[in-house]
């Protein structure tokens, strides 16, 4: 069946488009810890069900690869062990960002990999290489400030973001008004190209503004949790070591590693109060 377009789709399609461009208000209050304003409006034109379960699916082929590879960390392996015990104290503070994450089937698994990376999906599904732990040497707290990153892009739901952006500028230069309808009626050939769409999650890159904030919010939790967020400049160090000849900042959807370090120095006085109210509580870490 072909959609067509009501008479007032474009004003539809002019009000969703403002929907998502309006700045997000202020959060009512003043609160402990950083701040990031509400998440985009953007994620509104995408149905969260259809993210996470695209990456759930993505994530269990990624492990069977991995598996078949004989490159899947086992339960017993020590660098598991401790990313999972890492895991265990973020997650709960990791909640309050999203009542949605309550839901989640968080998993949290090594693949053997050279690469200096590390993720978390949509529905929490988290992955370290093994590359990342050997060849920066991570500390506990590093370790900590990666995780809570990759889980604060899960969180604030960046991946559903982008590709409410991506309905939005693909749509109007495809069908304009009509696609519209098609989102407010949660049309079933929409949502199953957004599904479809998730085969990038895995690749996914996220702007500047987006790392920006995960890098706030994740060293956030990563305080709360008992982890030293001052980890987080010492991290960014290491990281620029390995990414020397990396192009300019404004030829990158990446920050730079001195902008990153700028703005976490800048916001530690936020969070180090939490840390160590955290670390009083359970001096033994």
């Amino acid at each position: 069946m072909i959609l067509k377009p009501p008479r007032h789709a474009a004003v539809v399609w002019a009000a969703a488009l403002l929907l998502a461009m309006l700045p997000c208000a202020p959060q009512a209050g003043a609160r402990e810890g950083v701040e990031v304003g509400k998440p985009s409006a953007f994620t509104r034109l995408v149905p969260a069900e259809e993210v996470e379960q695209s990456a759930a699916q993505q994530y269990g082929q990624l492990l069977a690869q991995a598996k078949a590879k004989k490159a899947l960390g086992s339960r017993e392996h020590p660098q598991v062990q401790r990313l999972r015990a890492i895991a265990r104290k973020i997650i709960p503070f990791a909640l309050a960002w999203n009542p949605r994450a309550r839901d989640w089937q968080w998993e949290v698994n090594l693949i053997g990999s050279g690469q200096i990376n590390a993720f978390c999906m949509p529905g929490g599904k988290i992955a370290f290489y093994t590359g990342i732990l050997d060849k920066l040497e991570l500390s506990d707290d590093e370790v900590a400030m990666v995780m809570g990153h990759e889980i604060a892009h899960a969180l604030r739901e960046h991946a559903r973001e982008r590709m409410g952006k991506s309905t939005v500028t693909n749509g109007a230069a495809r069908i304009g008004g009509a696609l519209a309808a098609g989102i407010f009626g949660i049309d079933p050939r929409l949502t199953d190209g957004l599904a479809r769409g998730g085969a990038s999650l895995l690749t996914l890159e996220f702007s500047r503004e987006d790392e920006k904030e995960a890098d706030l919010v994740g060293m956030e939790l990563a305080a709360r949790a008992g982890f030293d967020p001052r980890a987080g400049v010492s991290l960014w160090r290491k990281m620029g070591a390995t990414n020397r000849g990396a192009p300019p900042q404004w030829l990158s959807t990446h920050p730079s590693g001195k902008t990153r370090i700028a703005e976490i120095e800048k916001n530690l006085p936020r969070v180090m109060p939490l840390f160590e109210r955290a670390r009083a509580a359970n001096p033994r870490g």
